[in-house]
């Protein structure tokens, strides 16, 4: 009898242990994924970057333009239209 409880909880401790194994097996994944992640949001992050460095300069162009344009008389606004 004592033999069938040994070979009983020698069964529940390598259950035990393999349910430990698949748990850190499901860890490193998730790890792995997570880190995969991060990096496309990290790419993204600096796309966005270059995006806005580049509205930031056009905006700026743009209202150099318009202050260069309000010293123009009212009548030579339709000659500035034209140009554009």
């Amino acid at each position: 009898m004592l033999m069938y409880s040994l070979i009983g909880i020698s069964l529940v401790l390598l259950g035990i242990a393999g349910l430990q194994f698949t748990y850190l097996f499901y860890m490193d994944r998730l790890y792995r994924e997570r880190k995969k992640y991060l990096q496309l949001l990290e790419r993204k992050c600096a796309d966005l970057t270059e995006r806005l460095a580049a509205a930031e300069i056009r905006l700026s162009e743009q209202d150099a333009l318009l202050e260069s344009v309000r010293g123009v008389e009212q009548e030579a606004w339709a000659d500035v239209i034209e140009e554009r």
